[in-house]
């Protein structure tokens, strides 16, 4: 979700009990906005990571529709307590075709996510559940205040956030258990114990340089 100015303001909190959390949502009085789906998600770039080496992010998501996401750094990410990027997205028709130009623009497909998603709205905030194959998330995007405010609410401890992308916390299992894959696919974890939980302490801390460098939510 993008803010008004073109701000996307986001934090994740790595979850034990994501049906625990769902609930306390609900009880809030959150409103569905949209029922758990099945995202796949691509990350294109030049073919020597030129988008990467500048923290910005070319995606091609399908879900109930087709998006395509620009990503870049913003300057006030660097006084924020949450992730702040700004962001550029259109629906388009056909995600084939649209790959197909994206190709023919010099751009390939570098790397395959996906997840299933439910979202849910609430004062000014997006509640996001995600669920990955190396664990389960909620994302809370809106304003800074008003995500900080929301995490409170939920009883989330704001100092366990995590400022880390799918992506980036996919490099950090990748070097942590020596993945074979660099994918993150249900197929490619299904005899896999390899867990978010594993690298915990490196992602619930303030995101670090390091972690940055593999900037692709």
């Amino acid at each position: 979700m993008a803010v008004d100015n073109g701000l996307e303001v986001e934090v994740k909190f790595l979850l034990k009990d994501l049906t625990a959390v769902r609930e306390r949502i609900i009880h809030a009085g959150a409103r569905l906005t949209k029922p758990r789906v099945h995202e796949r998600n691509v990350r294109f770039d030049t073919a020597d990571n030129a988008l990467l080496a500048r923290w910005e992010l070319l995606r091609l998501r399908e879900d109930t529709a087709v998006t395509l996401t620009f990503k870049r750094p913003s300057a006030a990410d660097a006084t924020s307590e949450a992730k702040v990027r700004e962001e550029t997205e259109v629906h388009v028709d056909d995600a084939r075709s649209m790959a197909l130009i994206l190709e023919h623009l010099g751009f390939q497909p570098q790397q395959m996510y996906e997840k299933y998603r439910e979202t849910f709205h609430l004062d000014g905030v997006d509640l996001v559940l995600d669920e990955l194959p190396y664990g389960t998330f909620l994302e809370l995007e809106g304003g800074e205040e008003k995500i900080r405010s929301m995490a409170a609410r939920l009883n989330l401890d704001w100092g366990q956030r995590i400022l880390a992308n799918y992506l980036g916390i996919m490099a950090l299992l990748q070097e942590h258990a020596n993945l074979p894959f660099r994918d993150v696919s249900f197929a490619n974890f299904e005899n896999s114990s390899v867990s978010a939980w594993d690298i915990f302490p490196l992602l619930s801390r303030q995101i670090t340089e390091e972690v940055r460098d593999h900037d692709a939510k």
